[in-house]
């Protein structure tokens, strides 16, 4: 007769007076306590005497062994496990399961996850064919990275220099403060690889960072590039005549550009040229900030001309420059025919009595210019007095 203790415990003869094996539902202590849960019956607990407990066992055997429900199911899992015995082969029990969720790998199995640390066919079915693109994981690739993380990271490994962390903690605020990091040409040259493709920031600082003729070129390159730059602060930088031809080239083509500061940049008369010539073609640049440069007579007298022509500059400062004598009075015939400009510092030039008088004269037509500094600006209190009270807009 087949016993009715559940799978896999085998057969024992009906009525056997041995002690009895333990099992699932069996006693290990011997402390009379029978827990026998099963799908026909309810947890029972009975503290009755090892001797009194085994009695009441058998008579409840009996009761189900002429069960004919729990006949067939021992029948059938009888089955059930000579059917599993004749596979010789161990079988996954996941292994006819189809699951979008990597498994563990098991212990002297080859790891078969990718360098990005995604498993193998964690996100694949069994066939192309029934693939669910909703389900399929979107991993961003070097093309579509709007940062430019990726293209900073392999350019700072090209130069050599070490990636500047506040860079990837900031990279889409739409405002980037990076003065003073010590950039040099080569970090410079690694930042503007980014930026190019970078759509967050739209106001960069990167004043004082050593970038030199060489730096300044680089960002220059990644201003042909880019469109979302409005504001750029390039102060102290050293950036030379060089870099000015460089900035001066992308400004013709750059339109985005609505701010930019050179302030201490070592322009001189060459980059003054080159600067007249983007003021030409240039008409989006609304603020330009040449102060603390080398800016002399020369520069007066090119500059004059092409602020005459632009109408985008609402904003020109040129303090602590060199303008005096005929380029002083050159400059100012282009601030009285320029009718757009409203804020003009010339503080800390040497515009001398003739440069003060041409200024006064300049204002007289001017009616547009909101604010004038031209404070120590080498004219006498006198001059500076009247020609700052000449205007029609003070």
């Amino acid at each position: 007769m087949i016993s009715g203790r559940g799978l896999g415990h085998g057969i024992r003869p009906l009525g056997a007076m041995a002690e009895r094996k333990p099992g699932p539902w069996g006693d290990l202590s011997g402390a009379g306590v029978d827990q026998r849960p099963g799908p026909w019956d309810l947890p029972t607990v009975s503290k009755l005497q090892p001797r009194i407990a085994r009695e009441e066992e058998k008579e409840q055997d009996k009761e189900r062994e002429q069960d004919p429900r729990i006949q067939n199911w021992e029948k059938m899992g009888l089955e059930v496990v000579l059917k599993v015995n004749e596979d010789s082969t161990p079988k996954d029990p996941c292994s006819d399961l189809s699951t979008n969720c990597p498994l563990q790998a098991k212990e002297g199995e080859e790891d078969s996850s990718d360098p990005a640390g995604c498993p193998k066919g964690a996100y694949e079915t069994d066939s192309e064919g029934d693939s669910d693109p909703d389900l399929e994981r979107e991993v961003p690739c070097g093309l579509h990275d709007l940062t430019g993380r990726s293209q900073y990271l392999a350019a700072c490994e090209t130069y050599g220099v070490v990636p500047i962390s506040y860079f990837l903690h900031h990279m889409h605020d739409p405002e980037l403060m990076l003065m003073h990091h010590g950039l040099g040409p080569q970090g410079a040259q690694a930042l503007a690889s980014a930026l190019m493709s970078n759509t967050s920031i739209l106001k960069l600082n990167l004043s004082d960072n050593w970038l030199n003729e060489e730096g300044a070129t680089a960002i220059a390159g990644m201003l042909k590039e880019n469109c979302f730059i409005t504001d750029l602060d390039l102060s102290d930088n050293k950036v030379g005549a060089k870099g000015a031809k460089a900035l001066c080239a992308a400004l013709k083509e750059n339109t985005s550009v609505r701010r930019l500061r050179m302030s201490g940049s070592n322009l001189d008369t060459q980059a003054a040229k080159d600067i007249a010539d983007a003021l030409m073609v240039n008409t989006k640049v609304e603020l330009l900030d040449l102060s603390h440069n080398l800016l002399d007579e020369e520069a007066g007298e090119t500059l004059g001309p092409a602020l005459a022509e632009n109408v985008g500059i609402k904003e020109l400062n040129l303090s602590w420059n060199h303008l005096r004598g005929p380029g002083a009075v050159t400059f100012t015939l282009g601030l009285g025919a320029n009718i757009y400009l409203k804020v003009l510092d010339l503080s800390y030039n040497g515009f001398g009595d003739q440069g003060a008088a041409a200024i006064g004269e300049a204002l007289k037509v001017n009616s547009v210019l909101e604010e004038l500094n031209i404070r120590w600006a080498g004219t006498p209190c006198g001059a500076r007095a009247a020609s700052v009270s000449s205007g029609p807009s003070r």
